[in-house]
């Protein structure tokens, strides 16, 4: 089956079209690609095939329905695909399904609409997610299609983890609650990790770390996601590149007082202007701080040294909401490239039986890989997430259904 796998930002499309014969056995990437800058004066439109060739197209592209018109032409053009008729599914990331959904579902009009009803919950992501699939559909009638919601894998949460010690009546009306981000990547590499050890069974307990630009742990315990460090939005938790994890909500309330009431200002400050950015006040980028850091830049060491220690407590958290864990699992742009990140994070956990292999770990760049010794008590590992494939597997298995 030839999937289309879409992920509409506001001002961008990312896209991969897979051939997928049997989940997890013949799967087949068939191309990739980006279209930026969609509603402004000047955009651009990029893929790239499996066997390294580029393709590229110049123009303006004014709205999501054009964007998915330009996909559908780099397709034709790298002959992918001989006719949009080709493609057998296409698999939307939707960022939040609220509690309306707890797996991913095949898009009709009682889905799509409890998708709008969760826009107020996500109203800088479900919105565009919506905008591409309804392009979609409109330009691709007849094509099945599935959306794949970053919520969903923590739909397992106990109440005792997605409850806030707020009035009871804050999470019955105003749906107030931890529902948890990043869940496709999550799944992933615990399902993966449970493919790697062979045992699919066993209810493996697993601290999955993904760090990137956003960041958040999850404890996965047989499968199931039972505690995440993202919340009622994807602000709180682990420090970010530019969002600050976990704040006193005293401080926001203070803030708004400082900023007498700009809520505005307060929204930037905390979604475009904390984090690694805020901390270090030269960048965002992980890369960018561990160099400034060897030039001896204090803030870019400070600001490393508070993201590793702020993701070695989470772990330490979860090691105990598991009552231990069989492994540690690294994922992420910088989960998966930045050695000096992993070594930093678990310097501390030797206390817990963490045992990292020195060598192993500055070997392993954006590879699978053990990285832990021998007799680590919990095993530890980098596993590059892949959140497109997902979304394409759950594509043929609601599309079978």
């Amino acid at each position: 089956m030839k999937v289309l796998v879409i992920n509409c930002g506001s001002s961008s499309l990312r896209f991969q079209l897979l051939d997928i014969r049997r989940i997890e056995e013949d799967e087949k990437l068939l191309v990739k690609g980006l279209i930026q800058r969609i509603g402004e004066g000047e955009s651009s439109a990029s893929c790239t095939t499996a066997d390294g060739r580029s393709f590229n197209l110049e123009e303006r592209v004014p709205d999501h329905k054009r964007a998915i018109e330009k996909v559908f032409n780099l397709l034709l053009k790298s002959g992918t695909l001989s006719s949009a008729e080709e493609i057998e599914g296409i698999g939307h990331r939707m960022v939040h399904g609220g509690e309306h959904f707890r797996e991913s579902a095949l898009i009709d009009r009682d889905v799509e609409n409890a998708i709008e009803e969760c826009c107020e919950l996500a109203p800088l992501h479900n919105p565009h997610n919506l905008n591409g699939y309804r392009a979609a559909r409109e330009l691709l009638p007849t094509a099945p299609q599935v959306a794949v919601f970053d919520t969903a894998f923590h739909a397992t949460l106990p109440e005792r983890a997605f409850l806030y010690a707020l009035p009871y009546e804050t999470y019955k009306k105003d749906k107030v609650r931890r529902f948890g981000f990043h869940g496709t990547s999550h799944r992933f590499v615990s399902e993966r990790f449970a493919r790697i050890q062979n045992d699919h069974e066993r209810s493996w307990k697993i601290i999955t770390c993904h760090l990137g630009n956003g960041c958040s742990i999850s404890a996965v315990e047989g499968g199931k996601s039972v505690d995440t460090s993202m919340g009622f939005t994807p602000i709180e938790g682990l420090v970010m590149g530019t969002r600050p994890g976990d704040v006193d909500p005293g401080v926001l309330l203070y803030l708004l007082n400082r900023f007498k009431c700009d809520v505005s200002k307060l929204d930037a400050l905390l979604n475009k202007q904390s984090g690694l950015l805020g901390m270090s006040g030269s960048s965002n980028d992980m890369r960018d701080l561990l160099l400034k850091r060897k030039e001896g830049d204090r803030r870019a060491g400070l600001a490393v040294e508070i993201f590793c220690y702020r993701v070695r407590k989470y772990i330490g958290a979860y090691m105990a909401a598991l009552a231990g864990a069989d492994a540690i699992v690294f994922t992420g742009g910088i989960g998966e490239n930045a050695v000096e990140v992993r070594g930093e994070v678990c310097e501390g956990l030797q206390a817990l039986g963490v045992i990292l292999d020195p060598e192993k770990n500055r070997a392993c760049r954006g590879a699978e890989e053990k990285i832990s010794l021998a007799g680590s008590t919990s095993s530890v590992w980098v596993i590059p997430t892949n959140e497109e494939l997902l979304i394409a597997r759950d594509t043929v298995r609601c599309i079978g259904k």
